[in-house]
């Protein structure tokens, strides 16, 4: 036993580790790594002691005789959601420089403009979409984003739209005074999406390993650090998947430390990790 297992609030072993990956992984598709080993303890830690559980072993237990009282929590405490506004900011200079002029003579006759934020976080990315839509399409024109996440926690954040002021000091002033609302009293640390943005968008819970709901197809589809977490088999897959669900010549966004390479996708790479079907 290692001192940091010493130490620890609650007994937690190796098999404890493998059967919770195991499980994240067969709900997810998630590729869960040795190195994740003290991340699912600090991350669960939580749900052990609030359930008044002596040890992660009960809490396996637990999750096998109450997985429809646990288990939303269990997937929300161990997905990881790192974003930030405007993040790899090169893929939106490409969508308001050359996708949206292509799309504005494309779609002219239905006027209508779709994007799909698949693993959209705390909401980040969706709002920084919309802005960046709004700033580039001509009034009249109809701005529709579905943006996706399997935590349900984190989508409840997004579609809040409330987020720490420092949130936002990377953005340009005139940015956060047309877009953002700042908090009052209480609230003074706090900035709030202005409803004109919120409406564009429609967030919804989404497993990518189930059956998408999803009806039509979109412009774009931003999937940007989602794929990293796949093996080779599952990345074709959704890939393919996000092609069923692309116009002809729409751009699929992935990360910046995500490649398509070598994958049988119906993809061809343009730009920095955007791809064009």
């Amino acid at each position: 036993m290692t001192g940091s297992e010493k130490s620890r609030e609650f007994v937690y072993t190796w098999d404890d580790f493998n059967f919770l990956r195991k499980l994240s992984n067969q709900h997810s598709g998630i590729l869960v790594p040795d190195d994740k080993y003290d991340m699912f303890y600090s991350r669960l830690v939580k749900r052990v002691r609030m359930l008044g559980l002596r040890d992660f072993k009960s809490y396996c237990l637990y999750l096998q005789q109450h997985p429809e009282r646990e288990f939303t929590d269990f997937i929300n405490s161990v997905t990881t959601n790192l974003t930030s506004f405007f993040r790899e900011s090169h893929h939106f200079d490409y969508l308001r420089n050359t996708v949206v002029p292509e799309l504005l003579r494309r779609n002219a006759a239905q006027r209508e403009i779709k994007l799909w934020s698949a693993g959209c976080s705390t909401g980040e990315e969706p709002y920084s979409l919309a802005i960046t839509l709004k700033d580039a399409v001509p009034a009249g024109w109809s701005i529709k984003i579905l943006a996706t996440d399997l935590d349900t926690q984190v989508l409840a954040t997004a579609q809040e739209g409330v987020y720490a002021a420092d949130r936002v000091a990377s953005l340009e002033p005139e940015q956060v005074r047309q877009w953002f609302q700042r908090g009052t009293g209480t609230q003074a640390n706090k900035v709030r999406v202005k409803r004109e943005l919120r409406e564009l968008i429609h967030f919804r819970q989404l497993n990518l390993m189930q059956d998408w709901p999803i009806r039509g197809v979109f412009d774009a589809i931003f999937c940007r650090n989602v794929l990293i977490y796949f093996d080779k088999e599952t990345k074709t897959l959704l890939a393919r998947r996000y092609a069923e669900h692309l116009i002809n010549d729409g751009h699929l966004f992935i990360g910046h430390s995500e490649s398509l390479h070598q994958l049988n996708v119906p993809f061809k790479l343009i730009g920095n990790t955007i791809y064009k079907k």
